[in-house]
């Protein structure tokens, strides 16, 4: 499609969005009228939002609109799953400059459709607005179906901490591409397309997960809010991560311990859960630590000490 998004106008590029769009089962209503209506068969609605920043949180030269579009539905649907609940309905809000081509928010549009069907979930509805620099914000949404949603306060001394999906690969696919390479590709994808296990969350609660988050803002981090809720303290044993061969070729090329990445890299959306002892865990779930009762110590730990280079996501902080 050729043109600007100024050229098409708002309700030229409305058409052009949602007549991209899939459906699913859940929507009952979907774009076109004052609002979409979505079931809910468990009468609780899941309910989480995210904003995407050009320049903050992507960079054009570095992903694609339909990388954006992955990146953004991903983790907004990942907090869904990270409470136990199925991911069901996403949207959008837009912010685009007029003289952006229409390719980029079709594109964009497309990225967010594909990673809602993994999910198993529909973009029902959003808005675009004219502004100076790209905006995505979103909101998702899921259904608990009849479960209890699994939050951050519930783990308890004795319980074990295991993970499922991928930890520090976006980290170690930042860490290339700001020193201008594309390679290990399997890295950079991961940075520009986090791949959530979205069913891992409703499985977990399934299996009497008594705390779980996803890992957006870094393993340390992440557990840090979990071990703050429960008033517990966590401890962490590195040699139970499993660092794979090429991420430690890439730490060794730029000067960085791979281990940095695993433990504050975020946007991996890894789901990270506290269980009892006594479940057995599937094969897909990582055993990596303990919760035990708390102490002097940092709420987190990493084999008994306390983790001191800097690492973790905060929006207003200095690193990250």
């Amino acid at each position: 499609m050729k043109g600007t998004v100024g050229e098409l106008g708002e309700f030229g590029l409305i058409r052009e969005l949602t007549s991209r769009l899939t459906s699913t089962p859940a929507v009952r209503i979907g774009p076109g009228d004052d609002a979409a209506v979505v079931s809910a068969p468990d009468r609780r609605v899941v309910a989480s939002t995210d904003i995407l920043l050009e320049g903050r949180h992507f960079r054009r030269d570095w992903s694609t609109a339909y990388d954006v579009g992955r990146k953004a539905a991903a983790q907004n649907l990942a907090d869904i799953a990270a409470m136990g609940a199925v991911p069901t309905a996403l949207l959008l809000g837009l912010v685009v400059p007029a003289e952006l081509p229409v390719t980029w928010p079709t594109e964009l549009m497309d990225g967010l459709r594909d990673e809602c069907q993994v999910a198993g979930a529909a973009v029902v509805g959003g808005d675009v607005v004219r502004g100076d620099t790209i905006m995505v914000s979103i909101t998702a949404l899921g259904d608990l179906r009849n479960h209890d949603p699994v939050t951050r306060g519930g783990a308890q001394p004795g319980d074990v901490v295991a993970y499922t999906g991928w930890l520090g690969w976006s980290a170690a696919g930042y860490a290339v591409l700001s020193r201008g390479f594309r390679s290990p590709r399997a890295f950079v994808e991961a940075h520009r397309r986090p791949e959530p296990p979205y069913h891992a969350g409703p499985a977990a609660a399934g299996l009497g997960a008594t705390a779980m988050c996803d890992v957006s803002d870094g393993l340390i981090a992440d557990l840090g809010h979990i071990a703050e809720a429960s008033k517990v303290r966590i401890d962490l044993r590195s040699g139970l991560i499993d660092i794979p061969t090429q991420m430690h070729d890439i730490g060794q090329a730029v000067g960085v311990d791979p281990m940095q990445w695993v433990l504050t890299g975020g946007e991996d959306h890894a789901i990270v859960a506290t269980f009892p002892p006594d479940v057995k865990l599937p094969a897909r779930w990582k055993v990596i630590g303990e919760v035990l009762n708390p102490s002097a110590l940092p709420q987190v730990t990493v084999d008994g000490a306390p983790w001191h280079a800097a690492g973790g996501w905060d929006h207003f902080g200095e690193t990250e």
